[in-house]
């Protein structure tokens, strides 16, 4: 029967097209998944440089606080650490660019594709609906509707081999980008991950080496200086100084430049600045 070639070639086709189907839907899912976990890790990553940021004003602010060789090798720690920071705002932004960008362009790519399958489906059935149309009019055997029936059925052959020589191109060409978009993407991946964590490598040295050169011994030299008061005597001194009136304060002044002066002068200065002495003086030096 010559519908029976027909019909297996159009079998043929419905099974490709659905194989086509399986490849797009494929991709469609687990690029999406691709895409969303990518910008996960981008946004983790952003959070973490956030988070650096603020490690670096608090050990700044402890840093203010400390004996001076600690609070040298903590700055310059900061310091590095800031750097650091700065190389990742540049992963983030190039796996943004490089990574997550490229994979959300597959959601246009992909529907594009469906609507091309969609095209093809659509050509796929009306040959099939024409081929049944053939089968029933050829059992009844009347010969003007078996010609008109054999007619469309060649028109809608036609059709539908076009839509499936433009859909397997299509879909080759798809097959071809989709992989050489993958090693792309993923090589971008690997090298902004490399060149972040090689530079990273370097910061941490240097942060570490300013840790290691903190002087303990010198710093504890300062902190146990900074315990010691000054001796009694010199308080005594101040508190005396600061304990004279301003007549007081005159009549010392004369007395020391009367030196040379008869001693009776000495003992007259003497006697004065006691009488100025206020009572609590007098009674401290008791």
């Amino acid at each position: 029967m010559e519908s029976s070639p027909r019909r297996e070639m159009l079998d043929r086709r419905n099974a490709q097209t659905k194989q086509l189907q399986t490849a797009v839907s494929n991709v469609e899912k687990h690029f999406g998944e691709l895409c969303q976990i990518f910008a996960a890790y981008v946004r983790k990553t952003a959070r973490l440089r956030d988070k650096a940021d603020l490690l670096v004003n608090e050990i700044n602010a402890y840093a203010a606080t400390e004996t001076p060789h600690l609070k040298l090798g903590l700055m310059n720690f900061a310091d590095e650490f800031a750097k650091l920071q700065d190389y990742r705002q540049a992963e983030v932004e190039r796996l943004e660019a490089k990574v997550v960008e490229p994979l959300k362009t597959y959601g246009t790519i992909v529907k594009m594709k469906r609507d091309d399958l969609k095209a093809t489906l659509t050509a796929r059935n009306r040959e099939a609906k024409q081929l049944t149309q053939l089968e029933r009019t050829r059992q009844r055997n009347p010969s003007d509707r078996h010609v008109i029936a054999e007619t469309e059925l060649q028109r809608a052959a036609m059709d539908a081999s076009r839509t499936s020589r433009h859909l397997e191109e299509t879909i080759n060409n798809f097959e071809r980008q989709k992989m050489k978009d993958i090693k792309t993407i993923f090589s971008e991946f690997i090298t902004i991950e490399m060149l972040f964590h090689g530079k990273a490598l370097e910061v941490y040295t240097a942060a570490y080496q300013n840790i290691q050169n903190i002087d303990e011994d010198e710093d504890l030299e300062v902190f146990r200086n900074s315990l010691y008061a000054p001796d009694y005597s010199s308080r005594l001194d101040i508190v005396r100084a600061n304990s004279k009136s301003p007549l007081q304060r005159s009549l010392s002044a004369k007395c020391v430049s009367g030196t040379g002066q008869e001693a009776g002068w000495a003992t007259t200065c003497q006697t004065l600045i006691q009488r100025a002495m206020p009572f609590s003086y007098l009674a401290f030096r008791i």
